[in-house]
Protein backbone atom coordinates (compact mmCIF):
# COMPACT_ATOMS: atom_id res chain seq x y z
CA UNK A 1 0.00 0.00 0.00
CA UNK A 2 1.19 3.41 -0.78
CA UNK A 3 2.04 5.92 2.04
CA UNK A 4 -0.69 8.58 2.84
CA UNK A 5 1.21 11.68 3.05
CA UNK A 6 -0.28 15.24 4.25
CA UNK A 7 1.72 18.10 3.49
CA UNK A 8 0.77 21.87 5.08
CA UNK A 9 2.59 25.01 3.70
CA UNK A 10 0.57 28.23 3.11
CA UNK A 11 3.02 28.68 -0.32
CA UNK A 12 0.84 27.31 -3.24
CA UNK A 13 4.17 26.88 -5.54
CA UNK A 14 5.75 24.81 -2.70
CA UNK A 15 2.98 22.71 -2.38
CA UNK A 16 2.76 22.21 -5.67
CA UNK A 17 6.41 20.76 -6.33
CA UNK A 18 6.30 18.80 -3.13
CA UNK A 19 3.51 16.99 -4.53
CA UNK A 20 4.85 15.95 -8.05
CA UNK A 21 7.92 14.69 -5.38
CA UNK A 22 6.53 12.78 -3.30
CA UNK A 23 3.94 11.31 -6.28
CA UNK A 24 7.02 10.25 -8.07
CA UNK A 25 8.66 8.20 -5.16
CA UNK A 26 5.57 6.42 -4.69
CA UNK A 27 3.38 8.19 -1.70
CA UNK A 28 -0.21 9.32 -1.85
CA UNK A 29 -0.11 12.97 -1.60
CA UNK A 30 -2.89 15.10 0.24
CA UNK A 31 -1.79 18.86 0.72
CA UNK A 32 -3.53 21.99 2.64
CA UNK A 33 -2.67 25.33 3.01
CA UNK A 34 -3.37 26.11 6.62
CA UNK A 35 -2.71 24.08 10.06
CA UNK A 36 -6.93 24.39 10.29
CA UNK A 37 -7.43 22.64 6.63
CA UNK A 38 -4.79 20.17 7.93
CA UNK A 39 -6.60 19.45 11.25
CA UNK A 40 -9.83 18.87 9.24
CA UNK A 41 -8.47 16.05 6.38
CA UNK A 42 -7.16 14.89 9.88
CA UNK A 43 -10.36 14.32 11.31
CA UNK A 44 -11.40 13.07 8.20
CA UNK A 45 -9.03 10.10 7.17
CA UNK A 46 -5.98 8.37 8.23
CA UNK A 47 -2.23 9.27 7.00
CA UNK A 48 1.36 7.68 7.67
CA UNK A 49 2.97 10.90 7.64
CA UNK A 50 2.80 14.80 7.74
CA UNK A 51 5.20 17.46 6.66
CA UNK A 52 3.97 20.99 8.06
CA UNK A 53 5.56 24.41 8.02
CA UNK A 54 6.38 26.15 10.76
CA UNK A 55 5.93 29.44 9.92
CA UNK A 56 2.05 29.67 8.87
CA UNK A 57 -0.57 32.94 9.16
CA UNK A 58 -2.94 31.51 11.94
CA UNK A 59 -2.25 28.54 13.92
CA UNK A 60 1.55 27.98 13.02
CA UNK A 61 3.58 24.68 13.21
CA UNK A 62 3.75 24.31 16.87
CA UNK A 63 0.21 25.29 17.28
CA UNK A 64 -0.80 22.40 15.19
CA UNK A 65 1.96 20.33 17.10
CA UNK A 66 -0.11 20.86 20.20
CA UNK A 67 -3.48 20.74 18.55
CA UNK A 68 -2.54 17.14 17.68
CA UNK A 69 -1.31 16.07 20.87
CA UNK A 70 -4.56 17.53 23.03
CA UNK A 71 -6.87 15.72 20.43
CA UNK A 72 -4.99 12.59 20.55
CA UNK A 73 -4.19 11.87 16.83
CA UNK A 74 -0.83 9.74 16.70
CA UNK A 75 1.07 10.81 13.39
CA UNK A 76 4.19 11.20 12.65
CA UNK A 77 5.41 15.21 11.93
CA UNK A 78 8.29 16.14 10.12
CA UNK A 79 8.33 20.04 10.53
CA UNK A 80 10.27 22.74 7.58
CA UNK A 81 10.84 26.34 8.12
CA UNK A 82 13.07 28.77 6.36
CA UNK A 83 13.93 30.43 9.14
CA UNK A 84 16.17 27.51 10.48
CA UNK A 85 17.53 27.36 14.08
CA UNK A 86 18.82 24.97 16.54
CA UNK A 87 16.98 26.35 19.40
CA UNK A 88 13.76 25.97 16.20
CA UNK A 89 14.40 22.73 16.04
CA UNK A 90 15.11 21.75 19.50
CA UNK A 91 11.47 23.25 20.40
CA UNK A 92 9.89 21.56 17.56
CA UNK A 93 11.01 18.01 19.09
CA UNK A 94 10.05 18.75 22.20
CA UNK A 95 6.34 19.54 20.95
CA UNK A 96 6.55 15.88 19.25
CA UNK A 97 8.07 16.09 15.60
CA UNK A 98 10.11 13.23 14.79
CA UNK A 99 12.53 15.63 12.58
CA UNK A 100 13.09 19.12 11.15
CA UNK A 101 14.25 20.33 8.46
CA UNK A 102 15.43 23.35 6.35
CA UNK A 103 14.31 25.14 3.77
CA UNK A 104 15.21 25.27 0.80
CA UNK A 105 16.40 21.76 0.41
CA UNK A 106 16.96 19.29 -2.33
CA UNK A 107 14.58 16.31 -3.50
CA UNK A 108 16.98 13.73 -2.20
CA UNK A 109 17.10 15.46 1.29
CA UNK A 110 12.82 15.46 1.86
CA UNK A 111 13.02 11.82 0.76
CA UNK A 112 15.40 10.71 3.44
CA UNK A 113 13.98 12.62 5.47
CA UNK A 114 10.54 10.35 5.18
CA UNK A 115 12.88 6.93 4.68
CA UNK A 116 14.08 7.46 7.91
CA UNK A 117 10.30 8.05 9.58
CA UNK A 118 9.30 5.06 7.52
CA UNK A 119 12.00 3.15 9.19
CA UNK A 120 11.47 3.95 12.58
CA UNK A 121 8.08 3.56 12.22
CA UNK A 122 9.05 0.09 10.70
CA UNK A 123 11.26 -1.00 13.97
CA UNK A 124 8.98 0.45 16.01
CA UNK A 125 6.34 -2.03 15.18
CA UNK A 126 8.78 -5.38 14.75
CA UNK A 127 10.42 -4.55 18.23
CA UNK A 128 6.87 -4.89 19.75
CA UNK A 129 6.01 -7.85 17.82
CA UNK A 130 9.71 -9.61 18.96
CA UNK A 131 8.26 -8.44 22.41
CA UNK A 132 5.17 -10.09 22.40
CA UNK A 133 6.66 -13.41 20.84
CA UNK A 134 8.89 -13.19 23.34
CA UNK A 135 6.57 -12.34 26.63
CA UNK A 136 7.85 -9.16 27.02
CA UNK A 137 5.09 -7.23 25.91
CA UNK A 138 3.75 -5.21 28.89
CA UNK A 139 1.87 -6.75 31.70
CA UNK A 140 -1.50 -5.76 30.67
CA UNK A 141 -1.51 -7.42 27.57
CA UNK A 142 0.36 -10.55 28.69
CA UNK A 143 -2.14 -14.01 28.88
CA UNK A 144 -0.63 -16.57 31.61
CA UNK A 145 -1.51 -20.06 30.73
CA UNK A 146 -0.99 -23.56 31.29
CA UNK A 147 -4.15 -25.33 30.09
CA UNK A 148 -4.74 -26.68 26.82
CA UNK A 149 -8.03 -24.13 26.65
CA UNK A 150 -5.98 -20.86 27.19
CA UNK A 151 -3.28 -22.37 25.02
CA UNK A 152 -5.72 -23.16 22.41
CA UNK A 153 -7.45 -19.55 22.70
CA UNK A 154 -3.91 -17.78 22.64
CA UNK A 155 -3.41 -19.44 19.63
CA UNK A 156 -6.30 -18.53 17.36
CA UNK A 157 -6.30 -15.13 18.40
CA UNK A 158 -2.93 -14.89 16.81
CA UNK A 159 -4.13 -16.68 13.67
CA UNK A 160 -7.13 -14.89 13.28
CA UNK A 161 -5.51 -11.15 14.18
CA UNK A 162 -3.60 -10.18 11.54
CA UNK A 163 -7.34 -10.24 9.68
CA UNK A 164 -9.74 -7.48 10.04
CA UNK A 165 -12.64 -10.14 10.98
CA UNK A 166 -14.91 -8.70 14.24
CA UNK A 167 -14.06 -10.78 17.17
CA UNK A 168 -17.09 -11.33 20.14
CA UNK A 169 -15.51 -12.31 23.21
CA UNK A 170 -17.75 -14.24 25.90
CA UNK A 171 -16.71 -14.56 29.45
CA UNK A 172 -17.09 -14.58 33.10
CA UNK A 173 -16.61 -10.83 34.33
CA UNK A 174 -12.32 -10.48 35.88
CA UNK A 175 -11.73 -13.47 32.62
CA UNK A 176 -9.13 -11.29 30.92
CA UNK A 177 -11.37 -10.05 27.75
CA UNK A 178 -9.58 -7.11 27.37
CA UNK A 179 -6.55 -8.36 27.89
CA UNK A 180 -7.12 -10.35 25.19
CA UNK A 181 -8.25 -8.07 22.59
CA UNK A 182 -5.25 -6.33 23.27
CA UNK A 183 -3.66 -9.38 22.63
CA UNK A 184 -5.31 -9.80 19.38
CA UNK A 185 -4.54 -5.78 17.95
CA UNK A 186 -0.89 -6.19 19.44
CA UNK A 187 -0.50 -8.61 17.00
CA UNK A 188 -2.07 -7.30 14.13
CA UNK A 189 -0.91 -4.83 11.19
CA UNK A 190 -3.05 -2.28 13.27
CA UNK A 191 -0.68 -2.21 15.70
CA UNK A 192 0.52 1.23 15.69
CA UNK A 193 -2.78 2.64 15.55
CA UNK A 194 -4.54 3.28 18.89
CA UNK A 195 -6.35 0.48 20.83
CA UNK A 196 -9.80 3.04 22.17
CA UNK A 197 -11.25 0.53 24.92
CA UNK A 198 -15.19 1.57 26.11
CA UNK A 199 -17.52 0.37 28.76
CA UNK A 200 -20.67 0.19 26.62
CA UNK A 201 -22.30 0.01 30.33
CA UNK A 202 -20.87 3.24 31.70
CA UNK A 203 -22.28 5.83 29.49
CA UNK A 204 -25.52 7.44 29.70
CA UNK A 205 -27.44 6.66 27.41
CA UNK A 206 -28.51 10.19 26.67
CA UNK A 207 -24.75 10.85 25.47
CA UNK A 208 -24.08 7.58 23.49
CA UNK A 209 -24.77 8.60 20.07
CA UNK A 210 -22.69 11.47 20.40
CA UNK A 211 -19.69 9.43 22.45
CA UNK A 212 -19.88 6.99 19.41
CA UNK A 213 -20.28 9.16 16.67
CA UNK A 214 -19.12 12.75 17.54
CA UNK A 215 -20.73 15.65 16.60
CA UNK A 216 -20.45 19.21 14.95
CA UNK A 217 -20.28 23.16 15.98
CA UNK A 218 -23.76 23.77 17.52
CA UNK A 219 -24.96 19.98 16.70
CA UNK A 220 -27.09 21.14 20.36
CA UNK A 221 -26.98 23.37 22.80
CA UNK A 222 -23.18 22.66 24.51
CA UNK A 223 -21.90 21.81 21.34
CA UNK A 224 -18.89 24.64 21.18
CA UNK A 225 -16.85 22.69 18.37
CA UNK A 226 -16.39 20.05 16.56
CA UNK A 227 -15.57 16.48 18.37
CA UNK A 228 -14.56 13.26 17.23
CA UNK A 229 -16.81 10.46 18.75
CA UNK A 230 -14.93 7.13 19.85
CA UNK A 231 -15.68 5.33 16.77
CA UNK A 232 -13.45 8.05 14.93
CA UNK A 233 -10.58 8.01 17.61
CA UNK A 234 -9.45 3.95 16.65
CA UNK A 235 -9.13 5.26 13.34
CA UNK A 236 -6.71 2.78 11.33
CA UNK A 237 -6.88 0.80 14.98
CA UNK A 238 -9.11 -1.10 17.22
CA UNK A 239 -12.10 -0.24 19.23
CA UNK A 240 -12.76 -2.47 21.94
CA UNK A 241 -16.57 -2.40 22.87
CA UNK A 242 -16.71 -4.38 26.63
CA UNK A 243 -20.38 -5.11 27.30
CA UNK A 244 -21.55 -4.86 24.33
CA UNK A 245 -25.03 -6.74 25.10
CA UNK A 246 -25.74 -3.01 27.50
CA UNK A 247 -26.08 -1.55 24.46
CA UNK A 248 -29.84 0.08 23.77
CA UNK A 249 -31.37 -0.90 20.89
CA UNK A 250 -30.82 2.74 19.68
CA UNK A 251 -27.97 2.54 19.51
CA UNK A 252 -27.26 -0.89 18.29
CA UNK A 253 -29.03 -0.03 14.72
CA UNK A 254 -25.95 2.39 14.25
CA UNK A 255 -23.25 0.51 15.32
CA UNK A 256 -24.81 -2.19 12.76
CA UNK A 257 -25.09 0.32 10.30
CA UNK A 258 -21.33 1.24 10.65
CA UNK A 259 -20.48 -2.25 10.81
CA UNK A 260 -22.01 -2.45 7.51
CA UNK A 261 -21.20 0.82 5.37
CA UNK A 262 -17.94 1.16 7.56
CA UNK A 263 -19.16 5.00 7.60
CA UNK A 264 -20.31 7.28 10.60
CA UNK A 265 -22.33 10.52 10.49
CA UNK A 266 -21.36 13.11 13.21
CA UNK A 267 -24.53 14.05 15.19
CA UNK A 268 -25.35 17.89 13.50
CA UNK A 269 -23.57 16.25 10.26
CA UNK A 270 -25.11 15.73 6.53
CA UNK A 271 -22.78 13.46 5.41
CA UNK A 272 -21.23 10.52 6.18
CA UNK A 273 -17.44 9.40 6.47
CA UNK A 274 -15.74 6.93 6.13
CA UNK A 275 -13.46 5.12 9.17
CA UNK A 276 -11.51 2.16 9.07
CA UNK A 277 -11.21 0.16 12.03
CA UNK A 278 -11.52 -3.24 13.37
CA UNK A 279 -14.11 -4.35 16.35
CA UNK A 280 -13.91 -6.30 18.79
CA UNK A 281 -16.31 -6.85 21.15
CA UNK A 282 -16.86 -8.58 24.45
CA UNK A 283 -19.91 -9.04 27.19
CA UNK A 284 -20.37 -11.68 29.92
CA UNK A 285 -24.59 -11.86 28.88
CA UNK A 286 -25.54 -14.67 26.87
CA UNK A 287 -26.37 -12.54 23.40
CA UNK A 288 -28.34 -15.56 21.80
CA UNK A 289 -30.34 -15.61 25.00
CA UNK A 290 -30.72 -11.57 24.84
CA UNK A 291 -31.94 -11.87 20.97
CA UNK A 292 -34.38 -14.11 22.35
CA UNK A 293 -35.57 -11.61 24.58
CA UNK A 294 -35.78 -8.81 22.10
CA UNK A 295 -33.03 -7.29 24.40
CA UNK A 296 -30.25 -7.49 21.23
CA UNK A 297 -30.92 -7.03 18.00
CA UNK A 298 -30.25 -10.91 15.89
CA UNK A 299 -28.64 -9.16 12.66
CA UNK A 300 -26.01 -7.30 15.17
CA UNK A 301 -25.14 -10.36 16.59
CA UNK A 302 -24.56 -12.52 13.47
CA UNK A 303 -22.01 -9.16 12.95
CA UNK A 304 -20.43 -9.27 15.78
CA UNK A 305 -19.97 -13.20 16.01
CA UNK A 306 -17.91 -13.90 13.17
CA UNK A 307 -14.72 -14.99 15.26
CA UNK A 308 -16.47 -16.39 18.65
CA UNK A 309 -13.80 -16.81 21.48
CA UNK A 310 -15.47 -18.06 24.87
CA UNK A 311 -12.86 -17.63 27.60
CA UNK A 312 -13.13 -19.82 30.91
CA UNK A 313 -13.67 -19.22 34.17
CA UNK A 314 -10.89 -19.83 36.30
CA UNK A 315 -12.44 -22.66 37.94
CA UNK A 316 -12.39 -24.20 34.88
CA UNK A 317 -8.90 -24.36 34.35
CA UNK A 318 -7.49 -25.06 37.60
CA UNK A 319 -4.06 -25.78 36.21
CA UNK A 320 -3.34 -21.97 34.72
CA UNK A 321 -3.96 -20.88 38.79
CA UNK A 322 0.03 -21.50 40.35
CA UNK A 323 1.39 -19.97 37.40
CA UNK A 324 -0.82 -16.70 37.70
CA UNK A 325 -0.82 -17.14 41.43
CA UNK A 326 2.92 -16.43 41.34
CA UNK A 327 3.51 -14.19 38.43
CA UNK A 328 0.76 -11.54 39.95
CA UNK A 329 2.67 -11.94 42.93
CA UNK A 330 6.23 -11.06 41.78
CA UNK A 331 4.39 -8.10 39.44
CA UNK A 332 2.57 -6.94 42.58
CA UNK A 333 6.41 -6.34 44.27
CA UNK A 334 7.88 -4.87 41.66
CA UNK A 335 4.70 -2.48 41.24
CA UNK A 336 4.92 -2.01 45.02
CA UNK A 337 8.80 -1.46 45.86
CA UNK A 338 8.10 -4.51 48.32
CA UNK A 339 11.59 -6.45 48.65
CA UNK A 340 11.75 -10.02 46.18
CA UNK A 341 8.94 -12.51 47.38
CA UNK A 342 9.24 -16.37 47.35
CA UNK A 343 7.16 -18.45 44.95
CA UNK A 344 4.32 -19.76 46.68
CA UNK A 345 4.52 -22.62 48.82
CA UNK A 346 2.22 -25.86 48.47
CA UNK A 347 -0.06 -25.09 51.05
CA UNK A 348 -1.10 -21.85 49.56
CA UNK A 349 -1.24 -23.21 46.24
CA UNK A 350 -3.22 -25.77 47.57
CA UNK A 351 -5.87 -23.32 48.99
CA UNK A 352 -6.10 -20.52 46.19
CA UNK A 353 -6.57 -24.36 44.40
CA UNK A 354 -9.13 -25.04 46.57
CA UNK A 355 -11.28 -21.67 46.25
CA UNK A 356 -13.66 -21.29 43.40
CA UNK A 357 -12.91 -17.49 42.20
CA UNK A 358 -16.43 -16.05 41.67
CA UNK A 359 -14.26 -13.31 40.20
CA UNK A 360 -11.93 -14.70 38.50
CA UNK A 361 -8.56 -13.59 37.13
CA UNK A 362 -9.04 -10.67 38.67
CA UNK A 363 -9.98 -11.49 41.93
CA UNK A 364 -6.86 -13.38 42.31
CA UNK A 365 -4.56 -10.54 40.73
CA UNK A 366 -6.03 -8.29 43.79
CA UNK A 367 -5.95 -11.46 46.09
CA UNK A 368 -2.23 -11.58 45.24
CA UNK A 369 -1.68 -7.75 46.12
CA UNK A 370 -3.06 -7.88 49.40
CA UNK A 371 -1.05 -11.05 50.33
CA UNK A 372 2.07 -9.28 49.24
CA UNK A 373 1.12 -6.03 51.20
CA UNK A 374 0.33 -7.95 54.31
CA UNK A 375 3.36 -10.46 54.23
CA UNK A 376 5.78 -10.19 57.25
CA UNK A 377 8.42 -11.72 55.39
CA UNK A 378 9.40 -13.09 51.79
CA UNK A 379 7.57 -15.82 52.09
CA UNK A 380 3.91 -15.63 51.30
CA UNK A 381 1.66 -17.58 54.24
CA UNK A 382 -1.81 -19.04 54.48
CA UNK A 383 -2.19 -15.77 57.30
CA UNK A 384 -1.82 -13.63 53.72
CA UNK A 385 -4.93 -14.82 52.85
CA UNK A 386 -8.62 -14.00 53.59
CA UNK A 387 -10.85 -15.50 55.76
CA UNK A 388 -13.07 -16.61 52.91
CA UNK A 389 -10.83 -17.69 50.39
CA UNK A 390 -9.54 -20.63 53.23
CA UNK A 391 -13.07 -21.53 54.47
CA UNK A 392 -13.95 -22.11 50.51
CA UNK A 393 -11.08 -24.11 50.10
CA UNK A 394 -11.16 -26.01 53.10
CA UNK A 395 -15.02 -26.54 52.27
CA UNK A 396 -14.15 -27.50 48.86
CA UNK A 397 -11.31 -30.10 49.72
CA UNK A 398 -9.85 -31.42 46.56
CA UNK A 399 -12.39 -31.27 44.53
CA UNK A 400 -11.23 -28.12 42.55
CA UNK A 401 -8.31 -30.57 41.68
CA UNK A 402 -10.73 -32.89 40.23
CA UNK A 403 -12.19 -30.64 37.48
CA UNK A 404 -13.42 -32.91 34.69
CA UNK A 405 -12.69 -32.16 31.16
CA UNK A 406 -15.54 -33.49 29.26
CA UNK A 407 -16.08 -37.45 29.21
CA UNK A 408 -12.50 -38.29 28.66
CA UNK A 409 -11.56 -41.09 30.21
CA UNK A 410 -8.02 -40.66 29.38
CA UNK A 411 -7.85 -36.73 30.02
CA UNK A 412 -9.27 -36.98 33.04
CA UNK A 413 -7.74 -40.15 34.64
CA UNK A 414 -4.40 -37.67 33.76
CA UNK A 415 -5.53 -34.64 35.94
CA UNK A 416 -6.99 -37.06 39.11
CA UNK A 417 -3.18 -38.59 39.20
CA UNK A 418 -1.49 -35.53 38.61
CA UNK A 419 -3.71 -34.27 41.90
CA UNK A 420 -2.87 -37.47 44.35
CA UNK A 421 0.57 -37.00 43.25
CA UNK A 422 0.62 -33.23 44.19
CA UNK A 423 -1.12 -34.30 47.19
CA UNK A 424 1.23 -37.26 48.27
CA UNK A 425 3.89 -35.19 47.78
CA UNK A 426 2.47 -31.46 50.04
CA UNK A 427 1.64 -34.80 52.95
CA UNK A 428 5.23 -36.56 52.97
CA UNK A 429 6.69 -32.76 52.71
CA UNK A 430 8.00 -33.35 49.21
CA UNK A 431 9.98 -36.42 50.16
CA UNK A 432 9.16 -38.84 46.94
CA UNK A 433 10.85 -42.21 48.02
CA UNK A 434 7.82 -41.64 50.48
CA UNK A 435 5.31 -40.27 48.41
CA UNK A 436 6.08 -43.46 46.00
CA UNK A 437 4.89 -45.73 48.72
CA UNK A 438 1.82 -43.89 49.90
CA UNK A 439 0.82 -43.85 46.03
CA UNK A 440 1.88 -47.25 45.22
CA UNK A 441 4.45 -47.09 42.99
CA UNK A 442 7.89 -47.22 42.33
CA UNK A 443 10.31 -44.53 43.26
CA UNK A 444 11.34 -44.69 38.82
CA UNK A 445 7.49 -44.58 38.25
CA UNK A 446 7.56 -41.27 40.35
CA UNK A 447 10.25 -39.31 38.73
CA UNK A 448 8.53 -40.27 35.46
CA UNK A 449 5.65 -38.83 36.18
CA UNK A 450 7.01 -35.35 37.62
CA UNK A 451 8.62 -34.95 34.54
CA UNK A 452 5.59 -35.62 32.28
CA UNK A 453 3.33 -33.37 34.28
CA UNK A 454 6.24 -30.71 35.21
CA UNK A 455 5.53 -30.89 38.89
CA UNK A 456 9.06 -30.31 40.14
CA UNK A 457 12.66 -30.99 39.69
CA UNK A 458 13.22 -35.12 38.88
CA UNK A 459 17.08 -35.15 39.86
Amino acid sequence: MKLRVLVIDDEPGFLQILQVILSRAGYNVVTATSAEDGLELLERHHFDLCLCDLKMPGMDGMGFLAALKSRGIPLTVIVMSAYGSIDLAVDAMKAGAYDYINKPFQAEEILLAIKKAEEREQLRRENLELRNKAGQCPSETRIIAKSDAMRKIIATASRIASYRSTVLITGESGTGKEVLARMIHLQSPRARMPFVAVNCGAIPEGLMESEFFGYVKGAFTDASGNKKGLIESAEGGTLFLDEVGELPLMLQVKILRFLQETEIRRVGETTSRKVDVRIVAATAKDLKSEVEKGAFREDLFYRLNVVPIRIPALRERPEDIAELANYFLQQASVRLGIKHLAPLGPDVLRTLMGYQWPGNVRELENLMERAAVLSDSHVISLDSLPDYVKESAEGQGYRSMFTLKGLSIKQNAQILEKSLITRALEETGQNRTRAAKLLEISHRALLYKLKEYDLGRTE
